[in-house]
């Protein structure tokens, strides 16, 4: 099993910036895609990125351009830049690890989900 914790999030205006990081301990970390959700209030955990072992990325399209993920295999940790934030990016993003016989990414193919960490934008 991996441990997984976010950090990073907080308070920033329209048009800022922020960078999240998630922290693995545990389950070797370098071989397994890892990806960034995010849940804003009364709405469903949505997809935002994800990064596969060989450094392929995706995207949600809501995030495409905006958004880059990368990784350090060797600190262990996957990162968020988030760049030209918008008030609808509000929520909790986490991160989570997929589970090797899976190929989509919807959260049901995720585990070892990290706490969360708020990010907020303001118009």
């Amino acid at each position: 099993q991996v441990q997984l914790v976010e950090s990073g999030g907080g308070l920033v205006q329209a048009g800022g910036s922020l960078r999240l990081s998630c922290a693995a301990s545990g389950r070797t970390f370098s071989r397994y895609t890892l990806g960034w959700f995010r849940q804003a209030p009364g709405k469903e955990r949505e997809f935002v990125a994800a990064i596969s072992w060989s450094l392929t990325t995706y995207y949600a399209d809501s995030v495409k351009g905006r958004f880059t993920i990368s990784r350090d295999n060797a600190k262990n940790t996957v990162y968020l830049q988030m760049n030209s934030l918008k008030p609808e990016d509000t929520a909790v993003y986490y991160c989570a690890q997929r589970l090797p016989s899976s190929s989509n990414f919807r959260p049901q193919s995720f585990d070892s989900w990290g706490q969360g960490t708020q990010v907020t934008v303001s118009s």
